[in-house]
């Protein structure tokens, strides 16, 4: 619109007739709509997981590039690539060995060698699921048992916290989540023998509720006594659900040994073990609380990304120490499965 000569001096007249409040207003309105604009002109720079110090920055886009201001989207992209595989090594003495750097180790994927980029110990607290045999075949062994679990939560340290779960002809959760470990051993005194041995379904059962937990270490402790008898769940399925879980298992066999629960607990990354005298369970129990408290984590980024979803096996590996030093003990989980696009 077009002004005359006699109506552009009053337009200018009304503006220094405005009072200060007022063109302050009107001035932060045109820096608010200015900062906005300029806004819409940016976009974020992806953040890569395997970076070692990842940084996020802000680049103004070009101007003319219209499609940019037209879309109005700001793409802000995290690519997970870092594999973290958590690694117990023991002595011949089953001694938790300590001390290790990262040269120490190899590590492998799909037999190719891969470049160990993170190395350190894990001391955080631990959620573990304690899964205790009550079926016939434990009458006897019960006692032992159970001070096996009392001295297992006597190692235990602060900030962990525990569940309870009881099998037989099913497996029944006792006592949920808790870092009071009375609470824990209060419960033991209602565990009664009898039944048959539902071992499969009681370490799905197991793994499962670990979606509850609240540390990120998952552990679950099997104490039984003999093979499956009852389960709906067979080995192999309980194997598959293993490797998709990330909760390392240890078992402790009383007496019999238990093909089963070896085969479990080292695609968890885990340990089996087993006692050949009812009197040493206690002191068993009490190890195995140490060992699943130091660990060591390797972390790679893979060679190959492929976002496929398929199932890579990981190998590792730790190199021989002093000449004529023993030779260690090395578990870790034995793969994970990609992230499918």
């Amino acid at each position: 619109m077009k002004y005359t000569s006699h109506q552009a001096p009053l337009r200018r007249h009304r503006w220094r007739a405005k009072t200060q409040p007022e063109r302050r207003i009107l001035l932060r309105s045109v820096v608010a709509v200015v900062v906005i604009f300029f806004g819409l002109f940016s976009t974020a720079v992806p953040i890569h997981a395997d970076d070692d110090n990842p940084t996020v920055s802000i680049t103004p886009v070009a101007p003319g590039r219209s499609s940019y201001l037209n879309s109005r989207q700001i793409s802000l992209r995290i690519n997970v690539n870092l594999v973290l595989i958590p690694v117990l090594v023991t002595d011949p003495y089953e001694r938790p060995v300590r001390g290790l750097q990262k040269s120490d180790f190899r590590l492998f994927e799909d037999g190719t060698e891969q470049e160990i980029s993170q190395f350190f110990t894990e001391e955080s607290p631990v959620s573990i699921g304690i899964v205790f045999d009550t079926s016939a075949s434990m009458r006897k062994k019960m006692d032992q048992s159970l001070q096996a679990v009392r001295e297992f939560l006597s190692a235990s340290l602060p900030g962990d916290e525990f569940f309870l779960l009881k099998f037989s002809d099913r497996p029944e959760p006792v006592a949920d989540f808790t870092s009071n470990v009375d609470d824990i051993e209060n419960t033991l005194l209602s565990l009664r023998p009898g039944g048959w041995t539902s071992l499969f379904d009681a370490i799905y059962l197991g793994v499962n509720r670990m979606k509850h937990a609240t540390h990120g270490r998952k552990v679950l402790l099997v104490l039984s006594d003999g093979g499956d008898n009852n389960s709906r769940y067979t080995e192999s399925e309980v194997l598959e659900f293993v490797k998709e879980a990330d909760v390392r298992i240890f078992s402790i066999s009383i007496l019999d040994k238990s093909p089963s629960l070896e085969a479990i607990a080292q695609e968890s990354g885990g340990r089996a073990f087993q006692v050949h005298k009812i009197e040493n369970l206690p002191d068993l129990a009490s190890q195995v609380s140490a060992e699943l408290h130091s660990e060591y984590v390797l972390g790679f980024v893979p060679v190959e990304r492929s976002l496929d979803g398929k199932y890579r096996h990981v190998k590792v590996e730790v190199a021989p120490q002093e000449i004529g030093s023993p030779r260690l003990h090395v578990s870790w989980k034995h793969g994970y499965y990609s992230p499918a696009l």
